[in-house]
């Protein structure tokens, strides 16, 4: 009902005043409670602590959250007529199915996390003292990427210190320009005519031609470091170990940071995934296999028929065939290799899809983790946890549009006074703002990632829908470094948001136009105001989110802090370098210099000094870009900045209240395009204490 509030809609809200008559001090007794043993807890990391803390914190969370689901099946329901009862129940199923695949996460963390990086240390040198040096086979899947892009990937992967490998291309496009790549490279070519079963296929004609002990697995866009197989081949010592998964970290950002500008604020989206969610998963046994930078043992991966090329997510079914059969799989968490995030949002939400798609479809394969025979019921649970995690997206959606009731019929789906929500809901909100991003070991936000991932509910929501009653869709490759002249949005996104934008919009008004006319259900009205207000603010951070901006050079750029040497007009000094890519560098100068046009630098670790044409000088602060860089300096360039161990930094995310204040202030900002001293940029750091020397062979 539109513009006025009808008591008969919702009378028995009527007797739960905003404002109790009580003191309020009983009633901030649990969330005072809650913050001091949140306090307590998150004074020292995570990772510092013993396990019994994070056992407290679970079950902290969990107590608060059974506590306040009590109280909402018991005394919140409206149950004043027949359709707000409905709705009643509606939005505590919502509150319930999203509470509870949160808690499933949390539960799982109740194992110990085993510590790998002690164990890889352990494992790597008895591989070095011993004789066992298996050769390694690693396959390169592509389909179609710029030769720029495959080429970062060949050169790190040729420059893997281990001596016994061999590097195979599996080249599904057919081109000439990759087979040449691949021979100057010293890797050997491979195409195939039959190009049935996508990457799983691909994968598979591989594995025919190659024979190794060991296989090692990279997209076409992946870049490992120089010592990945050193650290991961002594786990294989172990003769249970079939697979070694190790994270997935990027050289660019991805779309919700860069269009936001928001690279110093926000973590990446994976980021919590591969360092939270793996771990855990590698303490209850049910790693997921990620599709790229992992080894695993040739003779456990031909004991399940390889990968399954009926499969879109052919790496998650070959982990649970693989855990099934009763093999182990190690998930290490060192970032090892990196590769490119999708560059624009449409990308970014059709790679969402497609492994939401991918991962659904295993409920009608027999790989279900739900009847797949060989899981304990552990693995169930932790399996389980990841195919809920996409149906998230149904009651999501429904909460978008819930506030809808308050404004069109009168009815608020929830009873709650103000002291009501000071003892049940508000713990539940602290204990998740205090200890969330402590038990994800500082790689998410408690808050953030919930406000972004109203972009991806609807097409996600329609995605769970279609994969429950049709087959998944083809195989689709995420686009890399394609140009963009014009900035913008793509409206198959926009589209549903601007709808949902202009609903939330015409129901906050009908509930401003209800607290004027009067009679009042204040309850109602200011629930309904806050809540409308919540989901527009969310939806327009979706939207803003939606428009990338202009793309001249898809080239990544990485923030490196480090001095190097500059020469020009005769005169050598320090340049304090502050961003750095293929193309060019920039940074601060630490004395003056006359205006140049060439300058030669010599960067940490490179044979010959690389030679610079200056783009851009203001005052000490110069952009240069590389001139005529030879064959053998771009390649020793893409070592220095993607293959040098230690590349990629440990990031935590930054305070919540601050990333928010960022956000506010950026909704307003358009996007805008990289150039000069404004570049967005991924951190790198060098690691200058490489403990030990490359292995040689045995005689």
């Amino acid at each position: 009902m539109l513009g006025r509030y009808s008591g008969n809609a919702d009378p028995t809200l009527n007797a739960f005043p905003l404002i109790p008559s009580a003191s309020l001090a009983p009633a901030l007794l649990p969330v005072l409670l809650v913050l001091a043993a949140a306090r307590w807890l998150t004074h020292r990391p995570e990772a510092l602590r013993p396990l019994a803390a994070r056992r407290l914190a679970v079950a902290l969370l969990l107590f608060l959250v059974l506590r306040y689901l009590v109280w909402r099946v018991g005394f919140s329901l409206n149950t004043s007529s027949a359709l707000a009862l409905t709705l009643s129940l509606v939005l505590l199923g919502c509150e319930a199915f999203l509470l509870g695949t949160g808690m499933m996460q949390i539960l799982l963390s109740w194992r110990a996390i085993p510590p790998r990086e002690r164990q890889a240390d352990r494992l790597e040198a008895c591989f070095r003292a011993g004789t066992w040096q298996p050769p390694v086979d690693v396959l390169i899947p592509t389909c179609g990427e710029p030769l720029a892009v495959l080429r970062r990937c060949l050169v790190g992967v040729t420059a893997m210190r281990y001596p016994h490998k061999r590097v195979f291309v599996l080249d599904d496009s057919g081109r000439a320009e990759v087979e040449e790549l691949a021979n100057r490279l010293g890797c050997t070519y491979l195409s195939r005519l039959d190009r049935r079963g996508a990457k799983a296929g691909n994968l598979n004609f591989g594995l025919s031609h190659s024979h190794a002990e060991l296989v090692a697995v990279f997209d076409a866009d992946f870049i490992p470091q120089t010592h990945f197989l050193e650290r991961t081949l002594g786990f294989f010592l172990e003769a249970d170990v079939a697979l070694v998964q190790t994270p997935q970290t990027f050289i660019n950002a991805d779309p919700l940071m860069r269009n936001l500008a928001m690279e110093r604020w926000l973590l990446p989206d994976e980021e919590s995934f591969y360092r939270w969610i793996q771990p855990v998963r590698d303490g209850n046994a049910a790693v997921v296999c990620a599709g790229t930078s992992f080894v695993v043992r040739r003779s456990a991966l031909a004991a399940i028929g390889g990968f399954n090329p009926g499969a879109l997510s052919e790496d998650f079914v070959a982990g649970l065939e693989l855990t099934a059969r009763g093999h182990r799989l190690v998930y290490l968490p060192e970032k090892l290799s990196a590769g490119l995030a999708a560059e624009t949002m449409a990308d970014f939400v059709q790679q969402r899809l497609r492994w939401c798609t991918g991962t659904l479809q295993t409920l009608r394969l027999n790989a279900n983790p739900l009847r797949l025979r060989g899981l304990s019921a552990q693995q169930r649970f932790s399996y389980s946890e990841g195919l809920l995690h996409w149906f998230n997206n149904l009651p999501r959606l429904i909460l978008l549009l819930m506030p809808l009731c308050v404004g069109l019929l009168g009815i608020l789906p929830i009873r709650m006074t103000l002291e009501q929500f000071l003892v049940y809901a508000l713990p539940v909100l602290c204990s998740q703002l205090a200890l969330v991003g402590w038990l994800t070991r500082g790689s998410r936000h408690a808050l953030l990632p919930e406000l972004m991932s109203w972009l991806l509910a609807v097409p996600l929501a329609i995605t769970v829908l279609r994969s429950l009653v049709m087959p998944g869709g083809g195989f689709t490759i995420t686009p890399k470094h394609r140009l963009r002249q014009h900035g913008g949005g793509a409206w198959s996104l926009m589209l549903p948001l601007l709808v949902l934008l202009v609903v939330n919009l015409a129901n906050l008004g009908a509930v401003l136009l209800q607290l004027q006319a009067g009679p009042l259900a204040p309850t109602t009205h200011w629930v309904g105001l806050f809540w409308g207000g919540l989901n527009t603010f969310a939806l327009l951070v979706a939207l803003r989110c939606c428009i990338d901006p202009p793309c001249l050079d898809p080239t990544p750029w990485l923030a490196l802090h480090l001095p190097v040497q500059l020469r020009a007009e005769g005169i050598t000094c320090t340049l304090q370098l502050e961003a750095i890519s293929e193309r060019g560098l920039e940074g601060r100068l630490t004395a003056d210099l006359p205006p140049f046009s060439e300058a030669t630098l010599q960067l940490p670790g490179l044979p010959a000094p690389l030679p610079a044409s200056c783009l851009a000088k203001r005052k000490r602060n110069v952009a240069l870009a590389w001139e005529a860089l030879s064959w053998d300096s771009h390649n020793a360039l893409i070592e220095f900045l993607y293959c040098t161990p230690g590349s990629w930094p440990q990031r935590q995310a930054p305070p919540e209240w601050k990333a928010l204040a960022v956000l506010f202030s950026q909704l307003l900002r358009a996007p805008r395009e990289a150039r000069p001293f404004r570049r967005s940029l991924v951190p790198k750091s060098i690691n200058t204490t490489q403990s030990l020397a490359p292995l040689t062979s045995h005689p």
